[in-house]
């Protein structure tokens, strides 16, 4: 007789512990705060089908949520637009809280030429020394989050995150 399927087990299976949730998905440009977006997304597609750069895609949990690895986000506002359940809030500002972040592994801080990442974003927030002699880093003041950095990566060394924003007490 086998043991009843335990959700320590599934998580097991997934590669996850119990002690670490799931990371907070990367969700539209304008998304509400998490618990209201999914009470207000009814999974529709709109936001998704909308998209003209198609880096908005159907999560496991069937809500849109933006993959860097598919592109940049241009920040063009159709998927607000789409959605006609009040999922979004256009008054926020920043859109959201994702900064891209550098790697160990980036070629350049290995003494390799390479500048993807700074030539393809539209902010100039990425710097790479002179001869490659470092790292990429981002300037966190310009950086938007649009990810246009992270596709180009040859070798996978830039991610998003999401960022602490402090907010704004009236």
């Amino acid at each position: 007789m086998s043991a009843p399927f335990s959700p320590s087990r599934r998580a097991l299976l997934f590669g996850r512990s119990e002690a670490a949730p799931a990371p907070r998905p990367f969700r539209p440009p304008w998304a509400r705060p998490e618990p209201e977006f999914t009470a207000a997304c009814t999974r529709c597609d709109a936001c998704i089908r909308q998209c003209p750069q198609h880096v908005l895609v159907r999560g496991a949990d069937g809500l849109p949520r933006f993959d860097p690895r598919a592109g940049e986000c241009t920040f063009c506002g159709n998927c607000v637009s789409a959605c006609t359940q009040g999922a979004f809030d256009r008054s926020r500002d920043p859109p959201w809280s994702l900064l891209a972040q550098v790697a160990d592994t980036c070629l350049s801080a290995l003494s390799i030429v390479c500048t993807s990442c700074r030539e393809t974003c539209p902010t100039s927030a990425i710097r790479i020394p002179p001869a490659a002699r470092g790292a990429a880093s981002v300037d966190a003041s310009r950086c938007t989050g649009c990810g246009a950095c992270v596709s180009v990566c040859p070798v996978d060394a830039i991610s998003l995150h999401h960022a602490e924003i402090p907010e704004v007490v009236a």
